[in-house]
């Protein structure tokens, strides 16, 4: 295994209280050695793992930076992150898996708010107006994307507010507001409203442009995601021949890279915001050979199979709940050649697969840990079944 740079919990002043670093007291190659293991353990009997792909800077690699904001005991207002399991937040101005520019931003704001008589959410008493702060900054293009979680849609002085925050920032290309007024542990409600520039961003990830809205699922990792999505079109095999199918398809990034090689794409999300994000990313990209669909991926899947459609490759790339066995049945019916799955959960991971293996029509012919999550427990896996003939 590659040696990768070392890097020890006393580099983070949050370590004990956060809990969002399970794996900071070990130095990083440890941790790599950890997660291997672990999917040696989890998966080892489908086939041998490869060797998990870790970073060679696994610091500020978070493209996404979230901020919860409160006041303490003493009326201080604090913006910070969850304690793990409680909704107590720890106060964090700068974090070692986080962007350095986002932190900044969200620091800013903090600064701001009582210049402008903005008070923070108490959510203890229920009243205050801003109750968290979203960041998003696209790597490949520098744009940034700053989301203001309020609890009413009025927002007194917003234009002031956002001027002076682009003076701060000026690389700031778009705010926006989002309004989420109940009693609820979701950050983002279903209202927003753009306060300035165009309500998204763009980045680019393996040579194409991605729109990304502030409810839009993206990958944190933009470097690692590189390497993800490399070994998962490679484990494809694709010949350019090929009818795809990427499902749980987000804004489109896995069946958009995998096009070039593919003679066409289906792509399936049941999230409309990302699918009008994906409709957005295919004309930007000029990429006519792929066709989204807002549905429930595993009843789009069964209509394919009622109506004896067929599918060389499936991509699968489930939320952390794994795939549910709706969907795994209806894969099944429709009975692709390859499928190559991707997963952040390898408990849910090992489960799935058995469920695809039992009736003795695919098997598990590659499997490759990617660390997507340095100082975290968390590793993203990428498994190959094949249809046995």
């Amino acid at each position: 295994m590659e040696k990768k740079k070392e890097v020890l919990k006393d580099q983070c002043p949050h370590y004990r209280k956060c809990g969002g670093c399970q794996l900071q007291n070990m130095e990083y190659s440890k941790q790599l050695e950890w997660k291997q293991h672990l999917i040696n353990k989890l998966l080892g009997s489908f086939c041998k793992p490869e060797p998990i792909i870790g970073m060679q800077n696994p610091l500020h690699y978070r493209n996404k930076v979230s901020a919860a904001f409160s006041v303490d005991r003493s009326g201080r207002t604090i913006s910070g992150v969850y304690q793990s399991s409680t909704h107590r937040i720890v106060p964090v101005d700068r974090c070692m898996i986080e962007d350095r520019k986002s932190d900044e931003i969200i620091v800013t704001i903090r600064q701001l708010l009582k210049s402008f008589h903005i008070t923070p959410y108490n959510e203890y008493k229920g009243y205050g107006l801003l109750r968290h702060v979203l960041v998003k900054r696209g790597f490949g293009t520098g744009e940034v994307m700053v989301v203001l979680v309020t609890t009413s849609p009025i927002f007194p002085a917003k234009n002031r507010f956002v001027q002076a925050l682009r003076n701060r920032h000026p690389e700031i290309t778009t705010v926006v507001q989002n309004i989420n007024p109940g009693f609820t542990s979701m950050v983002l409600g279903d209202r927003e409203k753009p306060l300035f520039g165009n309500g998204y961003i763009e980045d680019v990830l393996c040579g194409l442009k991605f729109r990304i809205s502030a409810k839009s699922f993206y990958q944190v990792n933009p470097v690692q995601t590189e390497v993800l999505y490399g070994k998962a079109v490679e484990f494809a095999g694709l010949t350019g021949r090929e009818q795809v199918i990427d499902a749980y398809c987000g804004i489109g990034t896995i069946g958009l890279i995998a096009s070039g090689r593919s003679g066409t794409v289906i792509a399936v999300e049941q999230n409309p915001d990302a699918i009008q994000d994906a409709g957005a990313n295919a004309k930007l990209n000029a990429i006519g050979n792929i066709k989204f669909y807002q549905d429930d991926a595993g009843a789009f899947l069964m209509r394919m199979a009622e109506e004896k459609q067929k599918a060389d490759v499936v991509f699968m790339d489930p939320p952390r709940a794994g795939s549910d066995e709706n969907f795994l049945s209806a894969l099944l019916e429709l009975s692709p050649k390859r499928i190559v799955y991707i997963s952040c959960n390898p408990e849910t991971l090992q489960r799935d697969l058995k469920f695809l293996t039992r009736r003795k029509e695919y098997f598990v012919s590659k499997i490759q840990p990617v660390d997507m999550f340095p100082f975290t427990k968390h590793v993203e896996t990428i498994c190959r079944l094949d249809r046995i003939k």
